[in-house]
């Protein structure tokens, strides 16, 4: 298996442009199956989760071609509404396709989701709500097979969950009436996914809010172009990166409003952040006081952030804790992280983390893709040599992250296996 080989202590420096977000075109993928057609997606990162949606889109039917950053995607002859275990256990947004395939063939067959090594997640929002639209739901030998059309219902979630807003917009653009989502998440990328049904045809109300309102679509349009919103995790990362090892970046390709929260944190750390339409330049000594965090749904502070978050709070000066309130169990990072030196205690959902003078290279493995560059940015932060395997992982969510730090200023190269 591959792995990365870092030599930490260099500064950073040079522009970095941001992919296209992860978590907003796996859904929009999905989404094509939901009108039969054609479509151009833009701004698509190559990453190992693209790869696995579109062997899924062309296991349903689909004819999909990629090239430079674009997809090409064919959903017109799609006949197989079922999406297999050996596909959905690597990844857990292949359960999108469950509200789009009813939408279209009122009918799916989608195995139980596997993904990331942490913690259970599990899809009973999912399909508390499409009961509630009164599809049928039954689950055979780990499969949830689901039947009818589904019908417009008030939809109010518990807890807010992107994945079943989400799967709940798809299922509704198609239903017989209307659908009102309360409690419904707002971030960007369920947006963007809003924007995108919106262009096949569907009237769609409150997007960004926590009410929502569908109308199904009517007069379908099936020949839509769609440009990816950026990647604000990615954004984030780097942007945390620069934080901790000092230095100064200009990111590219971004949209500074999806990162209120992350600028707002390192405005604490005394971080120089500067803005423009489309880009972030930020600017670190590498010298900073610790500070208290937590995670929440957006607008707060995201948990796909909270891993590299840590990595930034390790090196800085007294101690901090980290609350994760979205996954309790989210912290397989901090083992790895403490063979480097960090001290790091965990006691229920809370990380209390005592900053250190000196992190140390050291043998680490990747356990989920957000853990994996918290590790990045704590080898770049570290003194000598270290090695991270399994990285894999990392290729689920960041496109050449090698190849980005490489420009920047980083020691850092992919050693292939």
């Amino acid at each position: 298996m591959d792995k990365l080989i870092i030599n930490g202590g260099n500064n950073l420096s040079g522009e970095v442009f941001v992919s296209g977000s992860k978590n907003a075109v796996l859904p929009i993928m999905t989404a094509t199956l939901i009108v039969p057609g054609t479509y151009k997606i833009n701004h698509v990162p190559l990453l190992r989760d693209t790869k696995t949606m579109i062997t899924l889109l062309e296991i349903i039917g689909a004819k999909v071609v990629y090239s430079d950053n674009t997809l090409q995607i064919d959903t017109t002859k799609c006949s197989n509404p079922h999406a297999p275990y050996n596909l959905v256990k690597t990844m857990r947004a292949s359960f999108y396709v469950l509200g789009p395939l009813l939408a279209r063939f009122h009918h799916s067959n989608v195995s139980l989701p596997g993904g990331c090594a942490w913690g259970p997640r599990p899809v009973d929002f999912h399909i508390k709500a499409l009961r509630e639209m009164k599809v049928n739901i039954n689950l055979s030998k780990g499969d949830i097979i689901a039947d009818g059309q589904p019908c417009g219902a008030k939809i109010g979630f518990k807890k807010k969950s992107v994945g079943a807003t989400g799967n709940v917009l798809m299922a509704a653009s198609k239903a017989k009436g209307e659908t009102i989502i309360t409690n419904a998440s707002k971030e960007p990328e369920i947006v963007s996914l809003g924007h995108f049904l919106i262009k096949l045809g569907a009237k769609i109300e409150g997007l960004g809010t926590e009410r929502i309102v569908i109308n199904p679509i009517i007069n379908e349009n099936n020949n839509v172009e769609f440009d990816i919103i950026p990647d604000r995790i990615e954004a984030g990362t780097f942007m945390i990166a620069v934080a901790a090892i000092g230095g100064d970046i200009n990111l590219r390709d971004v949209d500074p409003s999806h990162l209120d929260s992350v600028i707002s944190h390192l405005n604490k750390l005394k971080i120089s952040i500067d803005m423009g339409d489309n880009n972030i330049f930020i600017s670190s000594t590498g010298n900073y006081k610790s500070i208290n965090l937590e995670t929440h749904e957006y607008p707060g502070f995201p948990t796909d952030l909270q891993a590299q978050w840590m990595a930034l709070m390790i090196k800085a000066k007294g101690s901090s804790s980290i609350k994760e309130n979205i996954y309790h169990d989210r912290f397989t990072h901090i083992s790895e992280l403490s063979r480097m030196g960090a001290d790091v205690k965990l006691n229920d959902n809370i990380a209390y983390v005592r900053g250190v003078d000196d992190l140390y290279g050291a043998p680490v493995m990747c356990t989920d893709i957000r853990a994996s560059a918290g590790l990045v940015i704590a080898a770049l932060c570290a003194k000598s040599q270290t090695e991270i395997s399994r990285i894999y992982h990392i290729d689920r969510g960041y496109e050449n992250i090698e190849n980005k730090f490489s420009i920047i200023g980083a020691s850092i190269k992919r050693i292939r296996g």
